[in-house]
């Protein structure tokens, strides 16, 4: 019985799905010629029924009287139901004999992502201490710093992504005085999270060299990623930013953080920027309020993280904002 009413409910699935008017028919005059055959049977028959009940009047073969105290059965009629389910499986017979048929479409919706730059900072600056108590729960005394909270927070929003459904491009890029391309674009999740977990390795740090910062300097760097990719034209693409925006220069070559990201807003590649570190350290000559507007300008967004609490937001409303697109 189950398999009877599943097979029921997936007939009648399919027959919902069926437009009378978008069918075509393979033998539509075969259909033609057999209803008009069945007609006309049905006329013949009739009539010579008709005929051979007026020629013979009573029926000639004679019957024992039945009693007559037997009543007759309100239910005879009942006798040609047999004639319903036969009468009603006539048109169905001669849609099938005609053999309907129809175009069959196929859509396939596929979800493209965005490009998107991971940048962390890996100068000697981010090693102050720093609490995540979410974004690294198993860290040790030596891992519990700005540097390898900001990997976690990298690790954090791949697997968020990941379960989106967007595929997104990734690259993973390192800094200090220069900017290293650790994993250029691919969808490979696995392949950045390794990366990602391998940077974020004590021994592997301390051999990164050029352990300065010049963030601006960096930024230009990864953007020239999107430029080895031919991606500088095309809409979607992203660079997010994790560093403590202890410069060594902010000005650089006498240039601002204003005009350093000049290429991104060229570009129309927005800058997200979650700057990680306690307001204490950066002292009197805060570089916030440099890269904030400057930030900004690209369609991006500067975040001033002191603790662990701003980075989730952060990277919420980046996973919120970098949604892709549908195509079909």
């Amino acid at each position: 019985m189950t398999a009877i009413v599943a097979f029921l409910r997936e007939s009648l699935s399919d027959l919902q799905t069926v437009r009378v008017a978008e069918l075509q028919f393979w033998h539509r005059d075969a259909a033609h010629l057999m209803a008009v055959v069945l007609l006309g049977s049905l006329l013949v028959a009739l009539a010579v029924r008709t005929v051979v009940r007026r020629r013979h009047g009573r029926e000639p073969l004679a019957l024992p009287a039945i009693l007559k105290w037997f009543p007759r059965s309100r239910l005879s009629f009942v006798r040609h139901g047999a004639l319903l389910p036969f009468l009603a499986g006539v048109p169905f017979f001669v849609v099938a004999l005609a053999d309907p048929h129809t175009a069959l479409t196929r859509e396939t919706a596929s979800y493209p992502g965005r490009r998107i730059a991971l940048m962390i900072d890996a100068s000697s600056s981010m090693l102050a201490p720093f609490r995540a108590a979410r974004l690294n729960p198993k860290a040790r005394p030596e891992t519990e710093t700005v540097f390898h909270g900001s990997v976690a927070a990298a690790d954090y929003f791949v697997r968020l992504r990941m379960k989106g459904k967007y595929q997104d491009l990734m690259a993973l890029v390192e800094f200090g005085d220069e900017a290293y391309v650790i994993t250029p674009f691919t969808y490979d999740y696995d392949n950045i999270l390794l990366s990602i977990s391998l940077i974020g390795d004590p021994t592997e740090w301390r051999r990164f060299p050029g352990q300065g910062t010049l963030v601006g300097q960096a930024i230009n760097q990864g953007l020239e990623l999107f430029r080895a990719f031919n991606f500088e034209e095309a809409a979607g693409n992203v660079l997010v930013i994790f560093s403590d925006g202890l410069d060594s220069q902010v000005v650089v070559d006498g240039k601002d953080p204003s005009e350093l990201l000049q290429t991104a807003v060229q570009m129309k590649i927005p800058v997200y920027f979650i700057r990680v570190a306690d307001e204490a350290r950066l002292g009197r000559d805060n570089p916030d309020k440099l890269w904030r507007p400057a930030v900004e300008k690209t369609g991006g967004r500067f975040y001033a993280a002191s603790d662990e609490r701003v980075i989730l937001r952060a990277i919420d409303d980046i996973d919120k904002a970098s949604v892709g697109e549908i195509s079909v």
